[in-house]
């Protein structure tokens, strides 16, 4: 028990109070905030302690005081290696009777007080190195021989006096937390991406009917002029034919019908084998290969599942749910069923045995060189399983990422990120209005989430067509486009529907009409008025523009228009104002608010906008300026802000 240290340690930010480590990728900073203070009115000292775990030497970072016993201090990550923290405090008794002589009149102090000082200093002096050890001693005996308060504090106005205070504190006095706090170091990738989704057995060539990854690869080069960085994949295994479905879920396949992807394994293989019809394993290595050539990588998706043919179920029986006919359980979320996907028995009693093998399905992705997985529904199995399987992986590759694809109840999704999903889909594909949109951005950003958890923004998924997609034509697809990749520093679209402006959607339902997942789609890659053009420039501005890069550092404005939504993104210098209106039929005008003293700026002095999106070039006055959006031109501005007004030849800065 510390019976002397007096000063108490609370409120530590940033902590996830419900468990689990902040997140940070290298170069990014960790802001320590908490509550340090003690009894009476003695001076108070507190320090941040970091190191990385391989290490054993604590990194030292004086905390500061802002008002109302809150301090603060700031390290960054260096390296992509997890690093833990803690804090420390102490009462100063040195510096308070230092503060304490400042104070006083000067006939309120006299050899008492300077002696006083003097045993303190010599005290400092055990505990410091040889070199300070003498400097002290020397402050010491000439406070000792002071004249009056003004020599008194000129001999200890030197700064290596409190240095050495803070630098060698009373052990006694001390107070350590006994709690670390941990930050989990990820690479880059977990805070800036952009996905695009496609089924390689739609990649046909003209005048065949199926294709395979090999035709897939000659669709790579074109994504990757979009912009995109990841690639993934739908399951590429084999597909079983029990209850396989047919065109538009359909419970009878006809021949010819390819089966839903998700309904893994058959005769030919499960989670670790290629789906014949696609190509052979060599065909996928070399399909990521030429991807990574092209500056990408390949995300593979891990839907934890089986078919009725699976190998699994008649090999592992044990590890399934059947029911008291002898037929097996298969998925269902009523009203929804899904008869041709048969779902583990995580309650199995050889549930040791079910984690294993799916961990080594895992390695076995990993030992062909992905690191990138999109994980189906796992909101449907035990967050231990997760926290564990995620933890062996990364233990062998620190390199791997997962992406929840969990669109599910709010502490769910909250806990599978905390248990080790680095990304994760969201609620942006239905928040459509502007309050919508800024509460929901606000939590992601302003609350303890935005410590854990990284959003992934998709405008659309095969599973899901909002309606704002269906019925707003072109304008929603862009409108949804801008706000998915600015809003986020991570976004992703089911590409080709996407691109080419596919809305048509099962009556009453959120749902594809003549859905990919069922069938095989030969697109129309080159259809008029595709958005290729467009997503390639947007991701190119992301590329460009550091602010764009994270996802924190988001500020909303005030706009009298109410279907006008505007922010500011800020990074360095690197400022980009955007406004995009959420009417994808009506031209919108509204006046926005831009805190120029906030920013640095004047306001009295004119200042640029560039239009990165659209071209244009406009000069604002002021902290109130207007914006026009008409939907049937651009329905979005991506503004690069320009401080002050410089010659046009100046404007290179924008290309």
């Amino acid at each position: 028990m510390e019976g002397r240290a007096r000063v108490v340690i609370e409120n530590v930010e940033p902590h996830v109070r419900e468990g689990g480590p902040v997140r940070r990728c290298p170069g990014e900073t960790v802001h320590v905030r908490a509550d340090v203070y003690a009894d009476g009115h003695d001076a108070v000292r507190a320090e941040l302690l970091y190191r990385p775990v391989s290490r054993r030497e604590w990194f030292r970072v004086p905390m500061i005081p802002v008002g109302d016993d809150r301090w603060e201090a700031v390290f960054t990550v260096e390296s992509q290696e997890d690093v833990e923290f803690t804090l420390r405090g102490w009462v100063d008794r040195l510096e308070t009777q230092i503060r304490d002589l400042r104070r006083r009149d000067a006939g309120q102090v006299g050899e008492i007080e300077f002696r006083s000082i003097a045993e303190e200093l010599r005290a400092l002096s055990v505990r410091a190195s040889a070199d300070e050890a003498g400097f002290l001693q020397r402050a010491a005996e000439n406070l000792e021989k002071a004249a009056g308060k003004a020599e008194a504090e000129l001999i200890l106005s030197r700064p290596e006096i409190l240095r050495c205070a803070f630098q060698y504190p009373d052990p006694e006095l001390v107070k350590s937390l006994e709690e670390t706090f941990k930050v989990t170091v990820e690479r880059g990738k977990m805070r800036f991406s952009s996905w695009y989704e496609f089924f390689p057995r739609s990649a046909c060539l003209p005048f065949s009917r199926k294709g395979t990854l090999q035709e897939a690869r000659l669709r790579l080069k074109e994504i990757a002029r979009m912009g995109f960085d990841v690639v993934y994949l739908p399951p590429i295994h084999p597909i079983g034919k029990t209850c396989r479905k047919g065109r538009n879920n359909g419970l009878l396949a006809e021949a010819g019908d390819p089966g839903s992807p998700w309904a893994i394994g058959s005769e030919l293989g499960g989670h670790d084998a290629v789906d014949p019809q696609l190509g052979t394993l060599d065909d996928l290595r070399e399909f990521r290969e030429e991807a990574e050539t092209l500056g990408m990588e390949v995300a593979l998706d891990l839907a934890f599942q089986c078919s009725p043919d699976h190998p699994y179920i008649r090999q592992h029986p044990e590890w399934f749910r059947w029911r008291p006919d002898g037929s097996i359980q298969y998925a269902e979320n009523p009203p929804k069923k899904y008869e041709d996907i048969v779902p583990f028995n995580f309650e199995t009693p050889e549930w040791r045995s079910l984690w294993e093998e799916l961990r080594r399905v895992v390695l076995f992705w990993v030992g062909q060189g992905f690191r990138l997985f999109r994980v189906d529904n796992p909101h449907t199995k035990p967050f231990a399983f997760w926290q564990w399987l995620i933890s062996e992986v990364k233990r062998q590759e620190p390199d791997a990422l997962f992406l929840a694809e969990a669109f599910t109840r709010p502490k769910v999704m909250k806990k599978l990120a905390r248990v080790g999903f680095c990304q994760s889909y969201t609620y942006f594909t239905w928040r459509n209005t502007k309050q919508e949109i800024v509460t929901y951005l606000r939590e992601l950003t302003e609350t303890e989430m935005a410590e854990y958890f990284q959003p992934n923004f998709w405008p659309n998924t095969p599973d899901i067509l909002p309606e704002f997609l269906q019925f707003g034509g072109r304008a929603a697809y862009v409108i949804r486009m801008v706000l998915a990749a600015t809003l986020s520093s991570c976004w992703g679209v089911y590409g080709p529907p996407f691109e080419l402006l596919v809305s048509e959607a099962v009556n009453g339902k959120e749902e594809y009409m003549d859905s990919e997942k069922y069938e095989i789609k030969a697109w129309d890659w080159d259809q008029p008025g595709n958005l290729r053009d467009l997503i390639a420039r947007v991701n190119r501005i992301r590329r460009r523009n550091p602010a764009l890069q994270q996802t924190r550092n988001l500020r909303f404005l005030e706009c009298e228009n109410e279907n006008l939504v505007a922010y500011l993104k800020t990074a360095g210098e690197n400022t980009l104002l955007i406004v995009v209106s959420l009417d994808p039929f009506r031209t919108q005008t509204g006046a926005l608010h831009l805190p120029l003293s906030e920013l640095g700026m004047e306001k009295g002095h004119p200042f640029l906008l560039e239009d990165l999106l659209g071209g244009e070039k406009v000069i604002w006055y002021g902290e109130w300026n207007s914006v026009t959006l008409d939907p049937q031109e651009l329905p979005a501005r991506l503004f690069a802000l320009r401080r002050h007004l410089k010659r046009e030849q100046d404007f290179d800065y924008f290309a």
